[in-house]
């Protein structure tokens, strides 16, 4: 499984990489391979407020529907729109062109509530 060294995760198999106050947000690389093909993505709206842990889109695959947890609190400025007519961008690269929303980041702090990369491995090696 792919684990990015620069990106941030949580428990639930969100990532989030930082450009200053902005936050990228998408399901890991376990998360859509666990999945399956995905089918479908239900994105936030822009300008939407999410809070940290609470759900922030859905995705549906051949195998489950999964909500997908914001690992930041903020304001939605912009979606993968590319998402909507091809949800198997998500399988193909999750952390480049699969990517969910970017976040303005409303609570820098809530940082050290993530995993960081090397805590994110030991993290998947107790799942096996």
């Amino acid at each position: 499984m792919e684990v990015l060294a620069d990106h941030y995760y949580t428990k639930d198999h969100e990532w989030v990489s930082f450009e200053e106050d902005i936050a990228t947000i998408g399901i890991t690389d376990y998360a859509q391979s666990s999945l399956g093909d995905i089918t479908f993505i239900e994105l936030p709206a822009v300008g939407s407020e999410v809070d940290q842990f609470e759900q922030v889109a859905s995705v549906e695959s051949v195998k489950a529907a999964n909500d997908v947890f914001s690992p930041m609190s903020g304001k939605v400025i912009e979606v993968n729109a590319h998402l909507e007519s091809e949800p198997g961008l998500i399988n193909k690269n999750c952390f480049e062109t699969g990517w969910i929303a970017k976040i303005a980041v409303s609570s820098a702090g809530e940082k050290s509530n993530l995993m960081t990369a090397d805590e994110y491995r030991s993290y998947l090696e107790s799942l096996e």
